[in-house]
């Protein structure tokens, strides 16, 4: 058995992994950190939870994290890296859901989080954890940083595309839509119920932190420079992202379709939908999928992609266990088979 950790138990994507993981069958957690709520059972804060987990929230201790076989960051951003380092020299993989490792650079770093980087030696190492597109490298790696939610949905309608040279890539635009967990277990004025709810708004249109992490994947896609406008939105829903995704053709004669069927059929958790299908993110909710339709509007210059995740699964936890299956070699769907809930 696999023996996890994970750091940071509370947040939203943290009690995702908890029951990702309490349900995995080569996995058995052994400490769940939290500061704030230590000494407090596990099932007494989240009774979802209550007769799958016995364990009870401690505060982080290098001891108890060194035992682990694999620790989880589900932790605010600048956390993971202060103790990254002393795990993998303890022989631990670590895999962090937050932004410590996701950029390559660490100037883009500190510019778009605001603070110096303690361990910019592995920013090099570190494997960016999109299975689709960085499988091999995540099979052999010690350290991985698992993508965020709107970089996944946003990669992955585009890949093919740019992989295939079809569209020009100073021509992509990323329109997508959020769940209110998309902005974590806190308290915030704009994300209370009063406030989200019966409403819907763009925001950070300037400048996402998202933003430099999805064009240095797409641009590794390219081999080049791409010109990519991302507008987030908030939606009045708990869970989802909807990303609807524009480029121009560069090919007139290419079969979107069949693209994006021949570049996804051996991919577990891509779903490319028939033609003319509109993905709703209700028929990702709670599983390890995304889903994408692919349009061409008045058979134009213009393809529009779908793409619709989980925002706390496979743009989250779910990615992060796929990621540990792949690291420790066992089969990538394992623990990661549920169906949708609907409705």
């Amino acid at each position: 058995m696999i023996k996890a950790g994970i750091v940071g138990g509370t947040g939203y994507t943290g009690v995702e992994l908890l029951r990702l993981l309490v349900a995995h069958p080569e996995v058995e957690l052994t400490v769940i950190t939290s500061r704030a709520e230590k000494g407090i059972k596990v099932d007494e804060l989240f009774p979802n939870l209550r007769g799958r987990v016995e364990l009870a929230f401690v505060e982080p201790d290098d001891a108890m994290l060194k035992s682990c076989d694999v620790v989880f960051f589900a932790t605010p951003n600048g956390t993971a890296m202060k103790s990254v380092p002393a795990l993998l020299e303890a022989g631990v993989k670590v895999i962090d859901l937050a932004a410590d490792f996701r950029l390559r650079q660490v100037e883009d770093w500190e510019r778009w989080y605001g603070m110096p980087h303690v361990c910019p030696q592995l920013l090099t190492e570190a494997v960016y954890g999109l299975p689709e597109v960085n499988r091999e490298a995540i099979r052999k790696a010690r350290l991985v940083a698992n993508p965020g939610c709107y970089p996944t949905a946003v990669q992955l309608g585009f890949l093919p595309l740019l992989e295939a040279g079809a569209v020009d890539p100073q021509s992509l635009i990323a329109d997508a839509k959020s769940g209110v967990s998309g902005a974590g277990r806190k308290a915030e004025v704009n994300i209370l119920f009063c406030e989200a709810s019966d409403n819907f708004k763009a925001y950070n249109v300037p400048a996402h932190r998202h933003w430099p992490e999805i064009r240095q994947g797409l641009m590794a896609m390219t081999n080049g420079l791409v010109d990519l406008v991302f507008v987030p939105h908030l939606t009045p829903m708990i869970r989802g992202i909807h990303a609807t995704l524009y480029a121009t053709l560069t090919d007139p004669n290419v079969d979107l379709q069949t693209l994006f069927e021949k570049r996804y059929v051996a991919e577990p958790f891509v779903d490319v939908l028939p033609p003319k299908s509109h993905p709703e993110t209700r028929s990702v909710r709670g599983v390890n999928q995304c889903r994408l339709a692919v349009h061409r509007p008045q058979n134009g210059k213009t393809v529009v992609v779908l793409s619709v995740i989980d925002n706390l699964v496979k743009g989250a936890a779910g990615q992060a266990v796929q990621n540990m299956n792949l690291m420790f070699g066992l089969p990538e769907t394992a623990g990661l088979k549920e169906v949708a809930l609907l409705p």
